[in-house]
């Protein structure tokens, strides 16, 4: 039985623990949270010893989920690996990129398990996709959403769009040339609202926008690439591909349209959308790289990358604001 302790019991550690304590072959040994009204409530809900601390917690365990927040990830991370335990912490992997260094150093000496959550690589609009060969040249990606103030202590770039930058890195197989950015502060200190532009060395170019100051909620990833589109609906758990010169197919709706090229075979497909809980998910295939000793879906390095370009946008932000 695979024991595991809960660091944060807050909005977002509250589904982690509700996963955790159905996910089979686990043993939830406790949590640790700083707020004490609110540890007493998930005490009583959840019937899990509260530990006083996050080295006791630790020590009692053979792995550490991390909720807390983003500022306190590394000195969490730092000693579950030192402790010798397998570390899932939220995105992002920490505050700072040096921060992020040391973790990807420590993670590897110290050769632990070892999964960031970006969740989204779990939805089930994307998990459509899994048996399609994706090798986008464009994407074009929205993800808007009403203010909030959790989260807030961090820019919308690493609150919101960096989960779009951990997919569209995990899909384009090439490294960032160039990235251009715009953002302004609205409701918060930090960007509430941003533009990217990132160019690849394959020549692929993703424009991204991310607004939490938004009126309605969107989570939409765009992907073009030779002869198809491919749309995700992250909020609604949809997905199409539009192809070119596709095989008849009972499943696949297609038409003909004249050209300068001659006719051309339109063919529209809504892949069948698995109906999984995205977080469970990701949490079970922590479990199972523990258990069968095998990579982690999004591991350190992951992370880091994911990180390293969101902050490289953060400073191309800063930049353009100061001129």
């Amino acid at each position: 039985m695979l024991k595991i302790g809960v660091i944060g019991a807050g909005h977002l550690g509250k589904f982690h623990l509700n996963n955790w304590t159905v996910i089979e072959g686990v043993q939830v040994v406790g949590f640790c949270d700083t707020d004490d009204a609110n540890a007493q409530a998930v005490s009583d809900k959840y019937n899990l010893r509260r530990y006083p601390n996050a080295d006791e917690l630790i020590k009692d365990c053979d792995a550490i989920d991390i909720v807390a927040p983003t500022i306190a990830h590394f000195e969490l991370c730092e000693a579950a690996i030192k402790n010798g335990k397998h570390v899932f912490v939220e995105k992002p992997l920490a505050n700072t990129m040096d921060e992020a260094r040391e973790l990807v150093k420590l993670a590897k000496e110290a050769n632990i398990k070892f999964q960031v959550g970006h969740v989204e690589r779990f939805n089930p609009a994307f998990l459509a996709l899994k048996e399609h060969a994706l090798k986008p040249m464009f994407i074009e990606v929205h993800r808007l959403a009403q203010f909030n103030p959790r989260g807030t202590d961090v820019s919308v770039i690493l609150d919101l769009m960096i989960h779009d930058i951990d997919i569209i890195l995990s899909l384009v197989k090439s490294n960032v040339n160039y990235i251009s950015a715009n953002g302004v502060a609205v409701m918060s200190d930090t960007p509430d609202i941003a533009n990217v532009r990132i160019e690849f060395d394959n020549g692929c170019v993703a424009n991204l926008t991310s607004s939490r100051i938004s009126m309605k909620k969107m989570r939409k990833m765009r992907l073009f690439q030779k002869d198809a589109y491919i749309g995700i609906d992250f909020l609604e758990k949809k997905t199409e591909i539009i192809k070119l010169n596709t095989p008849a197919d009972k499943n696949v709706f297609t038409f003909d349209i004249e050209t300068n090229s001659g006719k051309k075979t339109i063919a529209i497909a809504n892949p069948q959308v698995p109906e999984v809980n995205a977080i469970k998910m990701e949490l079970e295939q922590f479990r199972d790289a523990i258990i069968n000793n095998a990579d982690t879906p999004v591991n350190v390095v992951d992370g880091f990358r994911a990180m390293d370009v969101a902050h490289q946008i953060l400073e191309k932000i800063s930049k353009a604001n100061q001129n």
